[in-house]
């Protein structure tokens, strides 16, 4: 089992400066290692037929091009899980002052809340931050998730990655059609994800 991990938004809480009201973290989940390569291969092509460069993100590509994302990858067996966090939602104090710590907490949260859907999955997030977070990061979640749900945890560059591109295309794909302001097509790429059936579970943290 290979699992991709993303999200979409960010941890702070400074709204009226820019902060997003929002944040979303999705996992698209692989059983097949030979279907995800088959995938990944599908994105080579997207990218090169919509001239993309040097990746696929869903907050910068045109509508177009995020409808021809979705049409490629959407033949391909994988499902979706994630997390939908509005941050007037969060009380704790701990969460609202450290960045780290609320990413940390909410990717634990979708991992654990999973169905028992992970059973020795090799995880690869995207591969922003430090060393120092990422090492904190994966042992803080083999300790939260216990042993046998997770085989190891890696961290991958998004632009060398075509599947963690899949796992921001699927985070800003949800994330928009929460976003609280109305916008154009909110749900448009959301629906393509499900009526292909590729949404698992979709919850808001409460």
């Amino acid at each position: 089992m290979l699992v991709l991990i993303d999200e979409s938004g960010d941890p702070g809480f400074k709204i009226a400066k820019g902060s997003s009201p929002m944040f979303v973290v999705a996992m698209a989940i692989f059983n097949d290692f030979s279907e995800a390569e088959k995938a990944s291969e599908a994105i080579n092509k997207a990218r090169t037929k919509f001239r993309v460069k040097p990746e696929f993100k869903f907050n910068k590509c045109h509508p177009d091009i995020k409808d021809g994302f979705f049409d490629a990858v959407c033949p391909f067996n994988f499902t979706v899980r994630a997390l939908v966090v509005d941050k007037s939602k969060v009380y704790s104090d701990n969460l609202r002052t450290c960045t780290n710590n609320f990413y940390n907490y909410f990717v634990q949260m979708l991992m654990r809340h999973d169905n028992a859907v992970l059973q020795d999955a090799c995880i690869k997030i995207d591969g922003s931050g430090d060393r120092k977070f990422k090492r904190e990061l994966g042992a803080y979640l083999r300790r939260e998730l216990g042993s046998g749900r997770v085989k190891d945890i890696k961290f991958a560059d998004s632009h060398k990655n075509n599947l963690i591109q899949l796992a921001d295309m699927v985070a800003g794909a949800i994330a928009r059609a929460h976003n609280p302001v109305a916008r154009k097509n909110a749900n448009r790429w959301l629906e393509m994800l499900t009526r292909s059936g590729k949404i698992d579970d979709v919850w808001m943290f409460k």
